[in-house]
């Protein structure tokens, strides 16, 4: 099981409308507002890492008004 938690930073005034977006996402686990320099944190979980970055890249950093991202994929070596 490939883990990956993703800090999103998007454009002011629009981090409710694209929580709602990436709650829609396959593989989406958790979408949490957050206050900092990022303002949604978003746990995904899937079968391999491939495919986590697959999504993190196509279905996540294209959405509209995100800005930019940072992705923690979990070791599974320490699973």
């Amino acid at each position: 099981m490939a883990i990956a938690y993703v800090l999103v930073s998007c454009d002011l005034g629009f981090d409710a409308e694209i929580v709602h977006e990436i709650k829609q996402v396959e593989d989406v686990k958790e979408v949490q507002g957050v206050f900092g320099a990022y303002d949604i944190l978003v746990k995904l979980e899937s079968a391999n890492a491939e495919i986590l970055k697959d999504t993190i890249i196509w279905k996540i950093r294209k959405l509209n008004r995100v800005r930019s991202t940072l992705t923690l994929m979990t070791a599974e070596a320490y699973e």
